[in-house]
């Protein structure tokens, strides 16, 4: 976006782009063997010379003054300094060509900038440049130095002081003017240019060629010097080459240009020279101008490490902070300029958005420009997209190009990190404990991993998808995961992990991508995820925005602590069964595979005053947020040992009964409850009791009590009396009745289609979507992802994978269903989503539309979906106003 672009309106399609009115038809590609001859002007000289700044006034825009004439028309009009110019409109650029324009126009150029061609006190050259109506590719290079000679050239190298730079500069221009203008051919002034590498002497070289073979001679007098350029221009634009890169752009191949001819002011380098800045530091996003400053005549392509720091401008710099703020709050976005210094003061040469800003000077350019009445809080937030948040949050690896790419996976969990490789949690927990960085490396993780899990600094595995248990752990604990990597071979007995045919070794580092699903040999840079102050700004106007609430789905006090500061206004499920990890393992193991009904008990009494401890920390951290506790719901498999290792051959035949084909089809949840029928009131018991101890200290968490995996009404009822009952024993124990609200979650298809019949014994609704979608579709989450629905995606059946954004037409049109049905039943019932589509964005915005009350996702994405749910709101009130978006 050039400095115009916001009151031009919107640019022409590349397809159909504009043409200045009286374009002429496309001439023919023909070898030019001599200068097409211009058309005489109808107006005299003065008509078609045009001011930088006066284009406007006479009623021209970027047709005939061409982007950059446009643009610096802006610049005058936003009172900023430009450097002194005229622009030659597209329809009589021609004209140029003719001396008497060209002597009008060096005149004018003089006039505009105090100063005269062959003053020795304060010399004067000139540069010539091209523009169209839009930015293009394919432009003539700039011809600078129009005006100097071989025997004004050492006088000014003495001004200047650095006689390279006059130098170079200048052979460029004669060059181009001898092949394109004077018809020098150019295999000679190749020929020529490689047998002077001295610019000195090739400039030598050049101007006796030109001599020679040339049509004229080089000229001394500058009004001739300039039709020559133009010339050179004009043909150059009109060459084969220049057409078929026209062609390429789906540009007309004779597309009109407008000429510019701008004054060069020469000055000592210690004083003077040229550089580029951009309005926002690239690291922190704050405005302060950022770029490179040169000494010396301007080159399109400066030597490099030969910039300075902008600092060095002294006096310049504060009038080049003020001409980037100006810029921004016209364009409204971080811009790019380019600059002259002459005597130490600044002249933009051209002015433009930056097209690909860094993330971090969006954000607080959005915020700044809020803060500052310039756009409204809503319009700012709608600036900065979910994904957007997300990258702030997240540190990525910082890639080169030389890195070895062992494999690619599913992206399971964003982030990046480098460590050496663990294969067992043990080893993880043993390297880590002196700060080391590890990754855990497994073919799939359990329960039993979750420490080692959170102690590594990444997750990798061989199966399992973005809904499997390494990945919903990862997400919650913030780590960066890959899961589901083809060829990945474990060997924890010979310490080897096979990437397909390259093995590397416990002990060898690296380093993995959770945003793109790459794993890299080696430690790689690890960029560091911290985002601007602005963007909490801007997440606290998004919420403000939303109608629909975000939760997270936290199990502990710490993940609760995490999500509360990234925003979230509660837990929308705790997942109880993740209590039961790492050393509290044995409590759950001990119910399932208890010998006898009193061996049950005492483990039940065990796990319930463990669950209590747990409890009572989660509802302290939760505050008076509303939080939704999940009782036990996990498949059997995830808890009960490996064969071979359990404690004695008792509990490993125990054990051995209780193993399934299908797992994450059986003995789980309420069914799991209603065959071991003091687990839900052991654990509902403690939960009460800890909410009553937390109650005491002031603090009155809002509780919901959910049963999950519900397929019948009768299931419901049944666990809901074991709840009741526990509520009525510890108000009976401890003189507090407990307020909660008891609900299921709805994550079987027939749990939805009899939303209705629920809806008769719950108060609220959450919906699961992992397992919803798992068996909606028929797919394995932990298996189906990398055999088949990466295979789905590159045949396009599949645009995404329905794990990680909600399907709408099947699970979708369940839930739709599902809600209609609850709330033709129970009004007023909570309806909420907790499976992992609650952290994307699409989803979200689906939800919405569905009137849910909330979303829950893992903490580290509460800021994600807080931002989504924003976005979506305004959708949805143009929707009822009847016009899109």
């Amino acid at each position: 976006m050039s400095v115009t672009d916001r009151e031009a309106g919107p640019l022409a399609h590349p397809d159909t782009p504009p043409t200045a009115p009286g374009t002429p038809p496309a001439p023919t590609e023909a070898p030019f063997a001599q200068p097409p001859a211009p058309p005489v002007p109808a107006e005299a000289p003065g008509r078609i010379l045009v001011p930088y700044g006066q284009g406007r006034i006479r009623g021209l825009g970027a047709d005939e003054l061409g982007a950059h004439g446009a643009a610096m028309d802006r610049l005058v009009a936003l009172g900023l300094p430009v450097v002194p110019g005229l622009t030659v409109p597209a329809r009589t650029s021609a004209s140029l060509c003719e001396p008497g324009t060209a002597e009008a126009a060096v005149d004018l150029v003089e006039q505009l900038s105090g100063r005269r061609i062959g003053d020795a006190a304060r010399p004067l050259l000139l540069r010539l440049s091209a523009s169209t109506p839009t930015e293009i590719a394919g432009l003539p290079p700039d011809l600078a130095c129009l005006g100097v000679t071989a025997a004004s050239m050492d006088a000014l190298c003495a001004v200047i002081g650095r006689a390279d730079a006059l130098h170079e500069v200048w052979a460029a221009t004669v060059r181009m003017i001898a092949e394109y203008a004077l018809d020098v051919p150019a295999a000679m002034l190749d020929d020529a240019s490689l047998d002077a590498p001295d610019p000195r002497t090739r400039i030598e070289a050049l101007l006796d060629l030109t001599a020679r073979h040339g049509s004229r001679p080089f000229p001394d007098d500058p009004a001739q010097q300039l039709a020559l350029a133009a010339r050179a221009v004009l043909r150059r634009w009109d060459s084969p080459r220049a057409r078929r890169s026209r062609k390429a752009q789906r540009l007309p191949a004779d597309l009109d240009i407008a000429l510019h001819l701008q004054a060069l002011r020469i000055g000592p380098a210690d004083h003077s020279g040229y550089g580029t800045a951009v309005s926002r530091h690239p690291e922190t996003g704050l405005l302060s101008p950022h770029g490179s400053f040169f000494r010396g005549v301007r080159r399109s392509a400066p030597p490099p490490h030969t910039g300075e720091p902008l600092d060095r401008l002294a006096g310049g710099r504060a009038l080049l902070e003020h001409a980037l703020l100006t810029l921004e709050r016209h364009l409204h976005a971080p811009v790019s300029v380019d600059f002259e210094v002459r005597d130490d003061e600044i002249s933009l040469l051209a002015a433009s958005a930056q097209q690909r800003p860094p993330l971090r000077a969006s954000v607080c350019l959005a915020a700044d420009l809020a803060r500052d009445g310039a756009l409204a809080p809503e319009e700012a937030v709608l600036r900065i997209g979910p994904a957007q948040v997300q990258e702030l949050l997240h540190p990525r690896l910082r890639l080169t190009g030389g890195e070895e790419l062992l494999v690619k996976g599913l992206a399971a969990s964003p982030g990046a990190a480098a460590g050496v490789i663990v294969l067992s949690s043990e080893r993880a927990l043993e390297v880590g404990a002196d700060g080391t960085p590890v990754v855990l490396v497994a073919h799939e993780t359990t329960p039993a991993d979750v420490p080692g899990m959170l102690a590594s600094a990444a997750v990798l595995t061989g199966s399992g998808g973005i809904a499997s248990h390494a990945a919903v752990v990862a997400r919650g604990a913030g780590r960066p995961a890959v899961c589901g990597v083809d060829g990945l071979r474990v060997d924890r007995d010979a310490g080897t992990v096979w990437f397909g045919d390259r093995v590397l070794r416990e002990g060898d580092t690296v380093s993995l991508d959770g945003r793109t699903g790459a794993v890299y040999a080696g430690r790689l840079g690890v960029s560091v995820a911290a985002p601007p102050p602005e963007l909490s700004t801007l997440l606290d106007w998004a919420d403000g925005m939303r109608r629909l609430g975000v939760r997270a789905n936290a199990d502990s006090a710490a993940e609760v602590s995490t999500a509360v500061a990234l925003g979230a206004e509660g837990v929308g499920l705790c997942r109880t069964e993740h209590q039961f990890l790492g050393e509290r393992l044995p409590l759950i193991r001990r119910v399932l595979l208890a010998a006898d009904p009193a061996a049950r008990d005492e483990a039940l009494t065990a796990l319930e005053h463990a669950q209590h401890e747990d409890f009572r920390a989660l509802l302290a951290a939760v505050g008076n947020r509303p939080v939704t506790v999940r009782l036990l719901d996990a498949p059997l498999h995830e808890f009960l040992p490996a064969p071979g290792d359990a404690s004695d051959a008792g509990e490993e035949q125990r054990a051995a009964g209780l193993r399934e084909a299908n797992p994450m089809l059986g003995l789980r949840g309420v069914r799991l409850a209603l065959s071991h029928e003091r687990l839900y009131p052991a654990q509902a018991e403690a939960l009460f009791a800890a909410w009553a101890d937390v109650a005491a200290t002031g603090v009155r968490p809002e509780l919901e009590v959910m049963i999950p995996l519900v397929s019948m009404a009768e299931e419901l009822a049944v666990a809901a009396v074991y709840v009741r009952e526990a509520a009525a024993a510890v108000a009976a124990r401890t003189g507090v009745v407990v307020p909660y609200r008891l609900g299921t979650m709805i994550e079987t298809p027939r749990a939805a289609l009899l939303a209705g019949e629920l809806a008769e014994h719950a108060e609220f609704f959450s919906f699961g979507t992992n397992d919803l979608t798992q068996l909606t579709y028929g797919f394995s989450r932990d298996d189906v992802e990398r055999q088949v629905l990466a295979g789905y995606q590159e045949r396009g059946l599949l645009t995404a994978s329905p794990f990680a954004r909600l399907d709408p037409h099947g699970v979708g049109a369940l839930i739709a269903l599902a809600v209609e049905r609850a709330r033709g039943v129970r009004p007023g019932i909570k309806l909420g989503v907790c499976g992992e589509h609650g952290g994307d964005p699409e989803s979200i915005a689906f939800c919405d539309g569905l009137g849910l009350d909330y979303v829950s996702c893992s903490p580290h994405r509460v800021p994600v979906a807080r931002m989504a749910a924003a976005h979506s709101a305004p959708r949805e009130r143009h929707d009822e106003n009847g016009s899109a978006r």
